[in-house]
Formats: structure tokens, C-alpha cells, sequence
């Protein structure tokens, strides 16, 4: 990834679409935004396979795995 991108995420919660900005440095990283319509934390994971395409994961912040 070379450059600053939006991404299209739904909440987990409320299904409320919403935009988040992806920077080079986000590739690897989980980080919580929260949902512009319910407030609710939105876990987001950013990964990028061999071909360099991004992969988001999207989740609720209580249902991740430890």
C-alpha cells in the first residue's frame, strides 16, 4: 500500500456504513474507531496479502478472541 486510502466498514452493532482512512502505516494494526451513528467500538484489523491487497477485518471490540 503506497498511499492514503478510504475504506468502506459497516458496524458490527448497528450496520450503520461508515468511511475509515487507511495510511501505509496502518497495515498490520488493530485499532478501535467508534461508530458516528451509535457510539459503539468498532475493532478494526488491516492486513495485506502477498499480492498487496488490504484485507479489513471488522468486529465488535467484545467479540475478539484472546
Amino acid at each position: 500500500m503506497d498511499k492514503v486510502r478510504q475504506w468502506r466498514v459497516e458496524c458490527p452493532t448497528c450496520g450503520h456504513h461508515t468511511f475509515i482512512t487507511l495510511e501505509p502505516d496502518d497495515v498490520g494494526q488493530d485499532f478501535i474507531e467508534d461508530c458516528a451513528n451509535c457510539c459503539s467500538p468498532i475493532h478494526i484489523q488491516v492486513t495485506e496479502d502477498l499480492d498487496g491487497q488490504l484485507n479489513v477485518k471488522v468486529d465488535g471490540d467484545d467479540e475478539q478472541l484472546y
